[in-house]
């Protein structure tokens, strides 16, 4: 198979029903993604494929030849991890990397930054740890272009 992650191009021999998320982590060892319930549910392993947001752990290698992934490594010098960061959102870590691909995502939309438009554009990632206001003060930091 073939795949551009982050910008750079990939040949891989994997079992073709390998989950996306496994290639990212063991054949790639972009460990960024992290596998939380490995259902679908949880939102801990969102990539970005071709622009849509997908669960990596629902998605086999075959699905993925021939697309461009970003993973949050791709995203390590952009305005959320930053935000991120300064707003406290980020606590265990576990789905902190899925959030930020999420809102990555929204912001790449175009879609305005209110509380509404940010929780509805992070509904599929959960986090047990900060109740998601800080999520949501740095989505919209870096939306603004907010620094503390």
């Amino acid at each position: 198979m073939k795949l551009t992650v982050n910008g750079v191009e990939h040949a891989l021999e994997v079992p073709g029903l390998k989950r996306l998320l496994d290639v990212l982590r063991e054949d790639l060892e972009l460990t960024g993604t992290k596998e939380g319930c490995g259902e679908g549910e949880c939102g801990a392993c969102s990539v970005l494929i071709d622009g849509e947001l997908v669960n990596s752990c629902l998605v086999a290698a075959c699905q993925a030849d021939g697309t461009s992934i970003v993973t949050v490594e791709g995203l390590q010098h952009g305005p959320l991890q930053r935000a991120f960061v300064e707003h406290g959102a980020a606590q265990c870590g576990i789905c902190t990397p899925g959030m930020v691909v999420a809102a990555e995502r929204f912001l790449r939309s175009g879609e305005p930054a209110s509380d509404e438009g940010v929780r509805e554009a992070i509904a599929g990632n959960l986090c047990r740890c900060t109740g998601y206001a800080k999520i949501v003060e740095a989505i919209q930091a870096a939306a603004f272009g907010v620094r503390r």
